[in-house]
């Protein structure tokens, strides 16, 4: 493992900090944009939370090879921009889960019971028992989740014992794993977003923001709703087009509870006027979701993880590398494991002006042969694979073409 500057442009447990053992580590939460770009050099590895990683920052950071993201989303990261410039994104994935389906219930209850406008009257002085005693309760009434990932299944777990009946629509392409945990669950799947949209109570958002997602609920989507009911959304702000969710909460007696909001503050404090926001009939917080103690501990404990498994060659959790097979044909290699022997493989095939697109090297048990696995862009010839074939630590080569 090699020794690694690590900066830190956002905040970090304290207490984590003696975990990147054998690197150098350097904690500037307040550094972003252009002061960012400009320390950014000597770096190898850079961590954020909510600091927006620009393309000049990627571009002023000459060492840079990998950035983190100490949660979900990597939407404050210009992801293209870091494949283009070799570097690796990876994110930490479902260990805020818990704590964004605990705020996700949260705001729920608090629309069911007005516990907000209940603190607010105590603090005004007021006694209004009989008018925010009107409370359907929650048992009984249909969650439609929308976005069956960690934090999906972690609110189908909660409102199933609020004893809700919880709904997801059935769409092609999701984990069978998902799947058999959210039937564990007691989650009833329907037919397609229509009729999850028409069966609902309450819809809750849980989906990452992508061209798909932007303005997701918008006009179309909320007249599908049904009149009276409630949108949760602790996803991303940009997921809800603003205007047409204030015009249903004017028009047909829904309400919503939003921890996030499209035109959301980039820093930590800071004035916020949002139409939407200060509506009566929105219950909001301060894009606080993955922000317990808990989740942020597990967060950290995936970030050291991820350096370590980095210095040793093994990179997880990488959003920015491409998961399909790319080119038209596959070349196995068997070769005794000595010192050139790739080289020479890849002298040969750049001779014929074959590109590799993708290989894997997989050594055998004793590290006596190997086996290089290569996804090259088109075939090869008779003659390239005779040369192939000629080499003298090669034990044997398969090619297969895909018509």
């Amino acid at each position: 493992m090699h020794p690694m500057r690590i900066l830190f442009a956002d905040s970090f447990p304290e207490q984590f900090l003696p975990h990147f053992v054998g690197h150098t580590v350097d904690v500037q939460p307040a550094l972003e944009g252009d002061d960012l770009a400009s320390a950014i050099g000597p770096y190898e590895v850079l961590v954020v939370r909510s600091t927006k990683v620009g393309a000049a920052v990627l571009q002023a950071g000459e060492n840079l090879e990998l950035v983190i993201r100490a949660g979900a989303g990597t939407n404050t990261i210009d992801v293209k921009a870091a494949a283009e410039s070799g570097i690796f994104v990876c994110n930490v994935p479902g260990k805020n889960a818990i704590a964004v389906a605990e705020l996700t219930m949260g705001l729920i209850g608090s629309i069911d019971r007005r516990i907000p406008d209940n603190v607010a009257a105590l603090r005004a002085g007021q006694w209004n028992k009989k008018s925010f005693s009107k409370a359907d309760g929650l048992a009984g009434k249909s969650l439609a989740i929308v976005g069956l990932g960690e934090i999906g299944l972690a609110v189908a777990d909660r409102a199933v014992a609020f004893d809700m009946t919880v709904l997801v629509a059935d769409k092609a392409g999701r984990p069978q794993s998902s799947i058999d945990r959210a039937r564990r669950a007691g989650v009833i799947f329907v037919p397609d977003d229509e009729t999850l949209l028409a069966s609902a109570d309450i819809v809750s958002l849980h989906v990452p923001l992508i061209d798909s997602t932007r303005d997701l609920v918008n006009r179309d989507f909320l007249r599908k709703c049904r009149d009276g009911a409630w949108i949760i959304n602790t996803s991303r702000g940009e997921v809800v087009n603003e205007p047409d969710l204030i015009e249903a909460l004017d028009t047909r007696d829904m309400w919503a509870g939003l921890d996030v909001f499209a035109d959301e503050p980039a820093t930590a404090e800071g004035e916020f006027t949002s139409a939407l926001a200060q509506h009566p009939r929105v219950y909001g917080t301060h894009h606080i979701g993955a922000s317990t103690e808990q989740a942020q501990h597990a967060i950290a404990e995936e970030v050291v993880a991820i350096v370590d498994r980095f210095g040793k060659g093994d990179i997880t959790n990488c959003v920015n590398l491409v998961r399909t097979p790319l080119g038209t044909c596959t070349v196995a290699v068997r070769h005794l494991d000595k010192v050139g022997v790739l080289s020479e493989i890849f002298g040969v095939l750049r001779g014929a002006e074959v590109n590799v697109e993708q290989m894997n090297n997989q050594i055998f048990q004793g590290a006596v042969a190997a086996v290089a696995t290569l996804r090259t862009s088109s075939g090869l010839s008779d003659e390239v694979v005779e040369q192939l074939r000629g080499l003298e630590n090669v034990l044997g080569v398969t090619v297969q073409t895909e018509e």
